[in-house]
C-alpha cells in the first residue's frame, strides 16, 4: 500500500525572488532544501487590486483561484487546508493569516499561534519610517520596540520567526504517525519592520551591501502609487546609504528566519525517520519588493522584483538539486499538492499543477499580472508590457536581455508590431480571466491555461 506524504508548506512575507538565489544573502538552509528538489526561478504572483498585495497572494494560494475571482468566491469554495482536512489529512496552521479568521476555523483541525496582517512597532509611523535620517533612532535589534519581537503571556519576549518555528516544530514531534500530516507554515519575516537579533545585523556590514543596477533617486513617474506606506520608509530622493540600510536589515532577518527554516526541516527529517512516511515540502512567499530598485521600495507595481516569488518543491518523485526557469504561476501550489499526494483536485482551481513542470515540461506560457485598477503586464517569451493609466508611461522590456529592466525599449523603431501584439494578448487575458477593470459582456471565465 502506498504510504500518504506529509505536506510542509512553507509561506513567506515579502521574500523576493532573488534572494533565495543570491551569494548577498546567506541561508544555507534554504540552499540544502532546493539541492533536495526543485526551484522554479520564474514563479510569479499575479498580483492584486489593493496596497496589501499578500492579501490576495494568500487567497489565490489557499483557493487556486486567480486573482480577480479569489476576492469574489473566497468564501464558498473548498480551500486548501479543508481539502487535504478531508482527504484524511491532520491539518496544523501556525503564523501569518492575512484573510478572514473564520476561514482560519474552518480550514484547519489546530491552530497554533497566529497574527494577521502585518507586526506594526511601539512607534507607529515614527521612527522606523523615513530612514536613515539624522535622528534615527531605530534599533531593529532592540527587543522592546514592538513589531517582530512579541510579548509571550509569560512577559518574555521572542522574535515572530522563533514563535512560529517553536510551534511548528512542537506539532511535527506530536502530530499521529498513523495519520499524513498536513503543517502550514507562514512566516511574517521578512516583512517590515525589518528586526532581527544582532549577531545577524553583524553579520552584513552596511558598507559591504551592494546596491543594485536599476536603484533610482525616484521612479520615472507617477505610478499612482508612490505616497503609499511602504514608500515611506525611506526618504525621497533615495539614496545609495538608504538602499544599503533597508537591504541589510533585509539580510539579516532572511538568515535569522533561515535558522528557523533549518529547525523545521530537521523537525521533518526526525518525524520522517520515525514514521516511515516521506514529506512534500513546498517552500514559496507571497510577493517580492523593491528594496529601491527603479527608485521604489514596496511591492504595488509589476517589475519583477514585484511580481516573482521564491518556490521550491521536494517530495517524492520530485528531481533533485535542479531548476525550472520557464514562467509558472505560484496559485498553481494548490493543485500541485494535490497531483503529489495523489488527491483528486477539486473541479474550481483555476491555476493548473505544476507537476508537469516538475518531470520536465518546459513549456513557455504567457503571465498575466494587474495591481489596482491600471497597472496590467502581459509577458511573452522574452518580451514583457506594463501598461497604466497614462499610455505615455507605458513599458517594454526584453527580460532576456534586460533583467534588470532598466531600458524602457517601447518608443524604438521596429517595436510597434510587437507593441499592438501584446496589447491585444493582454486585453484577451483581461477578459479571459474576469478582469472587473474591462467591459465583459458574455465572457465566460475559465481555465488559466
Amino acid at each position: 500500500m502506498t504510504i500518504r506524504p506529509d505536506v510542509v508548506l512553507i509561506f513567506m512575507d515579502d521574500m523576493t525572488h532573488w534572494s533565495l538565489r543570491s551569494a548577498a544573502v546567506r541561508t544555507p538552509n534554504l540552499d540544502r532544501l532546493r539541492e533536495r528538489g526543485v526551484t522554479f526561478t520564474h514563479a510569479f504572483n499575479q498580483g492584486s487590486t489593493e496596497p496589501a498585495v499578500c492579501v490576495p497572494a494568500r487567497r489565490m494560494l489557499l483557493t487556486g483561484l486567480t486573482l480577480f475571482e479569489s476576492e469574489t468566491r473566497f468564501a464558498e469554495v473548498t480551500r486548501l487546508g479543508r481539502a487535504l482536512g478531508e482527504a484524511g489529512y491532520e491539518t496544523f496552521f501556525t503564523g501569518k493569516w492575512h484573510n478572514p479568521p473564520e476561514a482560519l476555523d474552518e480550514d484547519y483541525g489546530e491552530i497554533g499561534p497566529w497574527g494577521g496582517g502585518m507586526f506594526g512597532s511601539v512607534d507607529g509611523e515614527g521612527d522606523a519610517y523615513r530612514r536613515p535620517r539624522p535622528d534615527d533612532t531605530w534599533d531593529p535589534a532592540d527587543m522592546s520596540r514592538g513589531g517582530h519581537w512579541l510579548t509571550l503571556p509569560d512577559g518574555s519576549v521572542q522574535h515572530s520567526s522563533e514563535r512560529w518555528t517553536d510551534a511548528a516544530v512542537d506539532f511535527l514531534g506530536r502530530a499521529p504517525g498513523d495519520r499524513p500530516s498536513f503543517l502550514h507554515l507562514a512566516y511574517h519575516a521578512p516583512h517590515d519592520p525589518k528586526q532581527a537579533p544582532q549577531e545577524f545585523l553583524d553579520l552584513y556590514p552596511i558598507e559591504e551591501i551592494d546596491v543594485p543596477p536599476n536603484a533610482l533617486p525616484e521612479h520615472p513617474f507617477d505610478n499612482g502609487v508612490l505616497d503609499i506606506r511602504d514608500e515611506l520608509l525611506a526618504p525621497h530622493p533615495r539614496t545609495p546609504e538608504a538602499v544599503r540600510l533597508h537591504r541589510r536589515e533585509y539580510f539579516a532577518m532572511l538568515t535569522h528566519v533561515d535558522r528557523e527554516i533549518g529547525r523545521v526541516l530537521e523537525a521533518v527529517d526526525r518525524r520522517a525517520a520515525q514514521t516511515g512516511r516521506p514529506a512534500v515540502v513546498v517552500f514559496s512567499g507571497d510577493h517580492g519588493l523593491a528594496l529601491g530598485e527603479h527608485g521604489l521600495m514596496g511591492k504595488q507595481s509589476l517589475y519583477d522584483h514585484s511580481t516573482r516569488v521564491p518556490l521550491v518543491i521536494v517530495g517524492p518523485g520530485v528531481p533533485t538539486g535542479e531548476r525550472r526557469d520557464q514562467p509558472v504561476y505560484s496559485g498553481g501550489i494548490y493543485a500541485t499538492i494535490c497531483d503529489l499526494v495523489g488527491s483528486h483536485p477539486p473541479d474550481h482551481l483555476r491555476f493548473e499543477s505544476l507537476a508537469p513542470a516538475l518531470a520536465g515540461d518546459e513549456q513557455d506560457r504567457e503571465i498575466f499580472t494587474a495591481y489596482g485598477s491600471d497597472q496590467r503586464s502581459i509577458r511573452v517569451g522574452s518580451q514583457k508590457l506594463i501598461t497604466y493609466r497614462d499610455p505615455a508611461d507605458d513599458q517594454l522590456f526584453d527580460v532576456v536581455a534586460d533583467p534588470w529592466e532598466m531600458r524602457n525599449i517601447i518608443d524604438e523603431p521596429g517595436r510597434a508590431d510587437t507593441v499592438a501584439a501584446l496589447r491585444e494578448r493582454l486585453d484577451a487575458a483581461r477578459r479571459r480571466i474576469g478582469d472587473p477593470f474591462v467591459d465583459l459582456p458574455g465572457v465566460a471565465i475559465g481555465p488559466m491555461f
